[in-house]
């Protein structure tokens, strides 16, 4: 463990993503100093760098871990989980994703290689004034948090950024292997809170003949129930 390492892991600094000005903060001195202490613990691994001037500390055991989500919100602060990445982490699709997407509050998509976490990627959406958050939630990893969409606004904000157009449920339950039985646990308050989110026609028209398409597979499926 480096000099560096050891103090760090007796501040407030040990289990979070920090940057720069927290560093010299903690350290104090000259910043010649600081960026020898740096380049010594990124050399042996006790430091890892996520992006120019984010660090964490390395060679952590899976109880102090950093969660992937959390690392996204501090490379991006303002953004949230969501796509194919919340979809996974609520049991929607069952293949992995080696990708940490989020929706960005940003105008440009960027994507950061980690060496600890593989990539994370950052998307900007047409979203209405004051609706960035709606449906979005914000979750515990331990000790630290971050924010996570709904199922149903993960997958709202796959078919905005896709710009995929409603081709019946089949795309939801063949392409994407999505359980029809989680689908139908959708509710029309789920589907009310997104309305006023999307600027485009045609996620809203998604939106929309999806609502229509899973009450009328409801109401089948309790006519069934009514006939057994």
């Amino acid at each position: 463990m480096s000099a560096l390492s050891e103090q760090i892991s007796g501040s407030s600094l040990a289990e979070r993503v920090f940057n720069e000005d927290q560093l010299r903060e903690l350290l104090g001195g000259s910043d010649a100093r600081r960026h020898a202490l740096v380049h010594r613990a990124l050399k042996d691994g006790s430091l890892i760098r996520l992006k120019r001037a984010t660090y964490m500390l390395g060679q952590r055991t899976s109880n102090d871990a950093i969660h992937p989500f959390v690392a996204a919100q501090a490379l991006l602060p303002g953004s949230y989980i969501s796509f194919e990445t919340a979809l996974a982490y609520h049991g929607w699709i069952p293949e992995a994703v080696f990708t940490t997407a989020s929706v960005s509050p940003s105008r440009k998509t960027i994507t950061y290689d980690t060496p600890s976490f593989g990539q994370f990627s950052f998307h900007p959406l047409a979203l209405k004034e004051y609706q960035f958050l709606t449906s979005v939630d914000r979750e515990k990893f331990g000790k630290l948090a971050a924010f996570v969409a709904q199922p149903l606004r993960a997958l709202m904000d796959l078919v905005a950024l896709r710009k995929e157009r409603w081709s019946g449920l089949d795309w939801l339950t063949t392409g994407m292997r999505i359980d029809e039985d989680r689908l139908l646990s959708l509710k029309r308050k789920d589907f009310s809170a997104l309305r006023p989110v999307y600027k485009h026609k045609a996620a809203n028209h998604f939106l929309h003949s999806l609502e229509d398409a899973i009450l009328t597979n409801k109401g089948a499926a309790k006519g069934r129930l009514a006939d057994d």
